[in-house]
Parts: structure tokens; C-alpha cells; sequence
């Protein structure tokens, strides 16, 4: 579906995309993560061909999207980072302007529209006001609005940023349905969680390069193995003079408290015992701990 080889993308002296080559197969979930700077909302524009390289090659579908972005589009859906709904017309009046932008048959546009908005639990929602939903509400009709041409290839870009646990919960159940009738995504997402729970291969990428490749599973396992004890951010100098020169260790810190990995459970449990000091919470590693320990970055969307 995607495929780029030694993709580059400069902004005067910055690179916001460095050399880098990655591949996204047909009916994969794909996720896209790294902090604010990264690259990867660069690396989306250049899919659809808002942004254009500065070298390297790109195909969509086999198409380059600095040329034939209009056949890209075609067969894309994008849930865009803004909304971008027009606030002054009714949830049926902005998807009936969006499928006459994107070539929607008028025959078909009606039955299309009612379908997706009863999927996504806004069925009752058709003749309202934008301006009268709530932030949830607004957020699932950006994806039917992605969905209105049945598009091949979907990429979700931070799609479930500031909603609350319930809405964030019921879009990842339609993104697992999608994904399942054959769907490909591309999902960029600050919520690691939200990576383990959807994606079965993803990159990280840090500086403009991909840090690191595989399935959160797999990146755990090699980059992040064993278990983690989350302590007050307090007792941060106690533990650095306790593992000082002691390989076995793995500590990261941020404004949240003191992580510290160790490669068994017993190794936690016999530091907690041994020096006195309670771990707020003791968890397998996450992908929360391969993202910090390979950008050193502070897990935050505002980062």
C-alpha cells in the first residue's frame, strides 16, 4: 500500500524526514509513533501530497503522490488531527458537501451517509447542528466522513486525542472492525496503549529516522523485556545511588515519578523489600517503556 525508500523531506536546514524506508502492507494496521518532531505528521502529509519530498521515493498504491495525488485520494480516508467541520450546517448537510467533493454518486449518497452515521452511533444526530455536539460526537463523525468512499487505505491521525476513556474505547472497537473486513490503516497516536491495542506492526521514529520496527510485542521483547516499578518522583536520588554501576537496572524519570526496569519480577519485588521503598505500581514492560527508553522523551500529547 505504501512504500518509501530513503524518503527525505527538508524545511530549509531542518529534516524533518531523514533518509528513512519503511513499508505498509495491504490489511495491516500500521501505527506511526514518536514524540512532537518526530516526522511522522510530515510523513503523512507527503502521503497524500499536501507536503512534497525533498528526495527519496514515495508510492501509494503504486501512484506518487506528487503527481497523482487526485487517484490517491480517491481511494484514502483521513481522519485528520483538526475536525474541520463546517459548525454552521447540520451533520447531514457537511457529509452531503463531502461525498459531492469526493465523487459520490447522488444516488448513493443518502443511504451511504445514514449507514455510516447509525455505524458510529450518530444516527439520531443527522439533522443537528455541528455547533450543539459534543467533542466525542464530532470526533466520530470525522470518521464517517473518512468512510463515506469506502476508502482502501485509512490513516488515522491522532484520532482519539483529548476524548474521554468511553469514546477513545468505542472508536478503537470500530477501528478493529474496519481493520477486520480488510481495511488497511495507518494510525499516528501519542496514547502507546492505544498502539498495543490496534496496531500488529509499527515503527518509532525520533529525529526525522525510525528508531526502531516490529510488533509491539517484538519491540518490547528487544528493547524493553521484563517488569517496571513506578516510584515517587522523591525518592529519585535513593534509587540513583542504589543502582549506581549496576547494569542490571534500567531507570528513566519524569515529572510523573521514577521508572525503574528490572529484567525479573523477583529482582523488583527484592529491591522493594531490601531498600525499603514502595513502588506506586509494578507492571510488565509496555510499549511506553521501549517509546521512552529509545527517544527519551517524556510521554505527553503536548510534549
Amino acid at each position: 500500500m505504501i512504500t518509501a525508500t530513503s524518503l527525505k523531506k527538508n524545511f530549509g536546514d531542518f529534516s524533518a524526514v531523514n533518509g528513512i524506508n519503511l513499508q505498509v502492507n495491504k490489511g495491516e494496521c500500521f501505527g506511526l509513533l514518536g514524540p512532537n518532531g518526530a516526522g511522522k505528521s510530515t510523513f503523512i502529509n507527503m502521503t497524500y501530497g499536501t507536503v512534497k519530498r525533498s528526495s527519496g521515493d514515495l508510492k501509494i498504491f503504486g501512484y506518487d503522490p506528487d503527481t497523482n495525488s487526485r487517484e490517491i485520494k480517491y481511494r484514502l480516508g483521513v481522519v485528520t488531527q483538526d475536525n474541520a467541520l463546517d459548525e454552521s450546517l447540520t451533520v447531514l448537510e457537511n457529509m452531503q458537501i463531502y461525498c459531492a467533493f469526493i465523487g459520490v454518486a447522488r444516488a448513493d449518497r443518502k443511504k451511504r451517509i445514514e449507514d455510516l452515521l447509525e455505524y458510529m452511533n450518530l444516527g439520531h444526530k443527522r439533522d443537528a447542528l455541528i455547533q450543539t455536539l459534543s467533542g466525542g460526537m464530532k470526533r466520530r463523525l470525522v470518521f464517517v466522513r473518512a468512510l463515506l468512499g469506502n476508502p482502501e487505505l485509512l490513516i488515522l491521525d491522532e484520532p482519539t486525542t483529548g476524548l474521554d476513556p468511553a469514546v477513545r474505547h468505542l472508536l478503537w472497537g470500530k477501528v478493529r472492525e474496519l481493520h477486520q473486513t480488510g481495511t488497511t490503516i495507518v494510525l499516528t497516536t501519542h496514547y502507546m496503549h492505544e498502539a498495543e491495542v490496534l496496531c500488529n506492526r509499527l515503527v518509532i521514529m525520533n529525529h526525522g529516522l525510525v528508531a526502531a520496527e516490529g510488533s509491539p510485542q517484538k519491540m518490547i521483547k528487544e528493547h524493553a523485556p521484563g517488569y517496571v516499578g513506578i516510584f515517587n518522583i522523591e525518592d529519585q536520588n535513593k534509587i540513583k545511588s542504589i543502582i549506581a554501576g549496576r547494569d542490571s537496572y534500567d531507570f528513566v524519570e519524569d515529572t510523573s515519578g521514577v521508572y525503574l526496569r528490572t529484567q525479573t519480577l523477583s529482582d523488583l519485588t527484592s529491591f522493594h523489600s531490601d531498600h525499603g521503598l514502595t513502588p506506586l505500581q509494578i507492571r510488565p514492560s509496555n510499549l511506553e517503556d521501549v517509546f521512552l527508553k529509545l527517544t527519551g522523551k517524556e510521554l505527553s500529547v503536548d510534549a
